[in-house]
């Protein structure tokens, strides 16, 4: 189980170190077009593109990161009123269903990458199925999280000492 916790660490620092370098540059493809808009009545046409893009990856790698440290929404009310071995079938059952769900993303995804690979963005000229790239790779990281907790559902998720 080492191993896994080591490969859980890993992706989440390679995929928070992919969502920072995009935002910088969106902060940076933002800023400097705004400046050059207001100050010189000019501006980068595929900044706006771009920015978008990498927004839509920050978006799903958040997912898969929030999904490695058990940060997403969740209502505990009832469950937490029944017995423990109740409450590990229904931990079994949602982790099922979400399973479910990352799957069906993973299958429309890659419908949609390879539907929109050769659709080109009107000013950068990036594939539009890049977008659906990024759901793609969010939908096969999450699936392979769930399937490990649907046989293990202790795991993967970070240790609390490195969750922040």
């Amino acid at each position: 189980m080492q191993l896994i916790d080591k490969v859980a660490k890993l992706t989440e620092r390679l995929l928070n170190a992919l969502m920072v370098l995009a935002l910088v540059a969106m902060i940076a493809l933002v800023f400097v077009n705004v400046v050059l808009r207001y100050g010189f009545n000019s501006g980068i046409s595929v900044s706006v593109e771009l920015s978008r893009f990498l927004f839509v990856w920050v978006t799903f790698l958040g997912a898969v990161v929030a999904l490695l440290k058990q940060q997403h929404l969740s209502v505990t009310t009832l469950v937490e009123q029944l017995p423990s071995a109740v409450q590990q079938v229904l931990q079994r059952l949602v982790t099922l269903a979400m399973l479910g769900c990352s799957l069906m993303l993973t299958v429309g995804s890659y419908k949609q990458t390879l539907l929109n690979w050769d659709n080109l963005s009107p000013i950068s000229g990036i594939p539009v199925g890049v977008f659906y790239l990024a759901g793609l790779l969010a939908g096969v990281l999450m699936s392979i999280v769930l399937l490990y907790r649907v046989f293990l559902p202790a795991g993967p998720a970070l240790p609390e000492e490195h969750q922040s």
